[in-house]
């Protein structure tokens, strides 16, 4: 069974938007982490910013990045509601942490931290109403 045959055989929660809305909104939101993740790895090169400051934005990434296969690729909601846990727990260290530094790179998030919360509650029923 192919990723969108099986997504669509799941029990969704009452305020599952539909499919095609995901594609627009994470363009969207790609295109905003893009520009200030690569505002962020900029200042590091430059010696602006620590390591450690970098680092929420680097897992946030590779957590983002990972979703997908864990919840189509291998077809596992518990997986990939751990997975949306651990992008939401990092966007929230990145946009603390860079705060301080540079204001502009945590508002400019707050669209995809309002995405990836409501995501995490949809996965984690869509996870529930599945188990």
């Amino acid at each position: 069974m192919n990723e969108g045959a099986w997504y669509a055989t799941l029990i969704k929660p009452w305020f599952a938007p539909p499919a095609w809305l995901f594609g627009p909104v994470w363009s969207a939101l790609y295109t905003i982490i893009f520009i200030s993740f690569g505002y962020v790895a900029l200042q590091y090169y430059k010696g602006s910013i620590p390591f450690i400051v970098l680092l929420p934005f680097l897992l946030n990434l590779l957590f983002n990045l990972s979703f997908t296969p864990l919840q189509f690729g291998l077809q596992n909601n518990a997986l990939a509601s751990i997975d949306i846990l651990l992008v939401l727990a990092t966007l929230i260290w990145a946009m603390v942490a860079m705060f301080p530094h540079t204001a502009w790179v945590a508002y400019v998030n707050i669209p995809y931290l309002l995405w990836v919360a409501f995501a995490t509650v949809l996965q984690l029923s869509i996870a529930y109403l599945n188990w």
